[in-house]
């Protein structure tokens, strides 16, 4: 067996994509290694799409190259198509067909061998929960399951990377819970891309993120530095008997104080200094009836917002 010689799955450095003088995709950088699940948002027009196109080889960068597990799409582009699993936000679905009619096709689509592909259908009707719905009719099937046979042509060949478009979109909460599961489990053995609109599901199901906007990126991190990102520096705090703003901001560590509402306060604070214990203190001290103290966590939404409106 030949050795692996390549770092990332994907490797994406500079990718810039220009539409005459519109410019759709801006200098956008980015690794992606195995087994690790990237959610991948951005507002409409945002150059997500596009992206997403230059990274499956259906188009041609401006300037910039991609690499699939060390192979250059541009040059050796059949080479490296047959690497990834693709899955658009529009299923490619053949609905007269049965489930494993269908997943036939797609083995042969994606060159399967002949003696491996009942093997292949096996393996990915284990994977996508498919394999009591073999003869069903495809548009017999719910939306939920029809999402499943989706996600079993984009697996059937054992790709290293499987992209999702939206894959939850229009599904019920019992289905988007077993597709966040599936793509947890797909995750753990492939590098997985999914692009979504729904932003707790970044938090459920992905262990990193990007934000495009204006066809550049605007942020790029783990979870957890977006986490990081929405608790900031900033404790809400609650008064029965409210200070002056001054004596607040004259608390050590307090670099801005604002007035909420009902006696409430968003208290700034000093990177990695956290006066929690000093408002307490001298709360107490000086009578002003403390009734609530918490990190301010900006809302997943409001983090979205404010990422794309300053870019």
């Amino acid at each position: 067996m030949s050795e692996v010689t390549y770092k990332n799955t994907i490797e994406a450095s500079n990718l810039t994509k220009s539409f005459g003088k519109n410019i759709a995709v801006n200098n956008v950088s980015f690794q992606l290694k195995k087994g690790e699940v990237l959610g991948f948002l951005g507002p409409n027009g945002a150059g997500k799409s596009t992206t997403m196109r230059m990274l499956t080889g259906n188009l041609a960068p401006t300037n910039g190259d991609v690499s699939i597990c060390g192979i250059d799409i541009i040059s050796e582009p059949k080479k490296a198509k047959a690497l990834i699993g693709y899955l658009p936000e529009m299923r490619p679905l053949y609905k007269e067909l049965t489930v494993n009619e269908y997943l036939t096709i797609a083995a042969r689509f994606h060159n399967v061998p002949s003696s491996k592909i009942k093997k292949a259908l096996e393996e990915a009707k284990d994977k996508c929960g498919l394999s009591h719905m073999s003869k069903r009719l495809i548009e017999n099937l719910s939306n939920g399951y029809q999402q499943r046979v989706g996600i079993a042509q984009a697996i059937i060949h054992n790709p290293e990377i499987v992209i999702l478009d939206e894959p939850t979109v229009g599904l019920d909460p019992i289905q988007i819970r077993e597709i966040r599961k599936l793509i947890r489990d797909i995750g753990k053995q492939h590098s997985v891309i999914i692009s979504t609109h729904i932003l707790p599901e970044v938090e459920m199901v992905c262990d990193r993120v990007q934000i495009i906007d204006n066809g550049q990126l605007v942020f790029h991190g783990s979870i957890e530095d977006l986490k990081a990102q929405r608790r900031g520096n900033k404790l809400l705090v609650g008064f029965t008997k409210a200070p002056t703003l001054s004596k607040l901001k004259k608390i050590k560590g307090v670099d801005k104080v604002e007035k909420v509402e009902n006696g409430m306060f968003r208290f700034h604070f000093k990177e990695k200094y956290l006066p929690a214990e000093e408002i307490v203190n001298i709360s107490v001290k000086e009578g002003w009836g403390l009734y609530h103290i918490n990190m301010d966590i900006t809302s997943l939404e409001e983090t979205f917002v404010n990422l794309t409106q300053t870019s």
